[in-house]
């Protein structure tokens, strides 16, 4: 067998199955008619056993409308239609509300939906038919050439193509072969996640509880349902999970103040470490990261995902810029374009939900005296708390995101 009979070429070559992968081999096989793109996964490609919901920004909720998946997912989302914060002691009975968002990113358009992994899932894989599926393998080589790059897999098949978009995850096995190196931080938390259902109805209101541990969010379901973010620390976590469900559900009914009446746990719970992880780079030569390969954030402002979707519309604006240009896509002057225009924004959301942990995961009272002024007064600045549900909707920036065709 020759060599051009064992490697496979593509124009694109996607690494990583997940819902930065594929919302990104999506887009491009719609907005670039034509295009040869190969999708590989380390497994084969099928709706996770996750009991977990992600937030969707209004921004994001755009890019899925244009790349025609939300139908597949709209029956299965609710609405965020207000946020309240508040800020609370070990021991403290009551939960005082310091900030109230109640807004949305255009007249109707609520600023976020709450979808379950499942459904997203589902619906990104309904949408996957332009998309060559290789063969699930697991990288092995990555090097790269003036006018390709070459995978070579565990198993020895050779996948060749223009640009290779490592959509890998935070542990991602082509940034390292990359030779790009990260900023870690472990943050000595562990996020407890689940389904809860109770007796009183959200109204569609997002809490997010800052205790003395870490962040505790509730986040609204279709009936009476919500998604459960709980950041524990480590020791702690295990506890909470060796618990009966009977008594964690009300040990997380006193952590919410019961403002969702009598709780009771309806998926099974899990943990899951945080760390914050910067990569230096998002682009090397004839590479681009996206999603967690790029950067993986502290949950507390659910923007994880969303920031991995901003990452995908961004990047196929550039791409298709690049060929409306004449320009080999996947040369380093093109890439360096998605990276310039990702990472302020990147590194703006990191350095926030970083600066939001250290300030309220402790007791002190003088400091929460102090944060909690600012909270108030933040909560009587209208065009103040305007500006952030406008950052939170993300709906600016790349055309996708404003519901525009790239």
């Amino acid at each position: 067998m020759t060599d051009g009979e064992k490697t496979r070429a593509f124009d694109v070559l996607v690494v990583g199955g997940g819902p930065v992968g594929l919302s990104l081999a999506i887009a491009l096989t719609r907005f670039v008619p034509g295009i040869s793109l190969g999708l590989l996964d380390r497994r084969h490609l099928s709706v996770p056993q996750d009991s977990r919901a992600s937030a969707i920004a209004a921004g994001v909720r755009h890019l899925f409308e244009a790349i025609g998946v939300w139908p597949g997912m709209a029956d299965a989302a609710n609405p965020i239609a207000a946020m309240k914060i508040t800020d609370s002691g070990t021991g403290d009975m009551a939960r005082p509300v310091f900030l109230d968002f109640a807004g949305s990113a255009a007249p109707g358009e609520p600023f976020a939906h709450m979808v379950p992994n499942t459904a997203s899932a589902a619906a990104l894989l309904a949408g996957i038919d332009a998309v060559e599926i290789i063969e699930p393998g697991a990288v092995a080589a990555f090097k790269t050439g003036p006018a390709h790059a070459e995978i070579v897999l565990e198993d020895g098949r050779a996948l060749r193509a223009t640009l290779v978009i490592a959509a890998d995850g935070g542990r991602s096995t082509l940034r390292h072969l990359a030779g790009i190196k990260t900023f870690s931080h472990d943050y000595r938390q562990a996020g407890l996640v689940t389904t809860i259902t109770h007796s009183e109805p959200h109204n569609d209101i997002a809490y997010e509880h800052f205790l003395p541990a870490g962040p505790f969010a509730s986040l609204p379901l279709k009936g009476n349902q919500s998604s459960l973010v709980w950041t524990e620390k480590p020791q702690m976590a295990q506890a909470l999970l060796a618990m009966a469900p009977a008594d964690l559900a009300g040990r997380i009914e006193a952590a919410m103040g019961s403002v969702l009446g009598r709780v009771e746990i309806a998926e099974k719970v899990q943990s899951f470490p945080l760390h914050l992880v910067l990569a230096h780079r998002f682009a090397a030569p004839r590479l681009a990261l996206v999603g967690d390969a790029a950067h993986v954030i502290h949950p507390l402002a659910g923007q994880g995902l969303n920031l991995g979707l901003r990452d995908v519309a961004v990047l196929t604006e550039v791409l298709i810029d690049a060929l409306r240009l004449g320009e080999d896509f996947g040369r380093m002057q093109v890439l360096e374009r998605y990276e310039g225009r990702r990472r302020a924004d990147t590194t703006a959301m990191a350095l926030a939900t970083d600066g939001l942990n250290r300030l309220f995961s402790n007791d002190m009272a003088p400091l929460r005296a102090l944060r909690d002024f600012g909270l108030s007064l933040v909560d009587r600045a209208a065009p103040l708390k305007e500006a952030f549900i406008g950052q939170a909707a993300g709906t600016s920036g790349a055309k996708l995101l404003r519901g525009l065709a790239p």
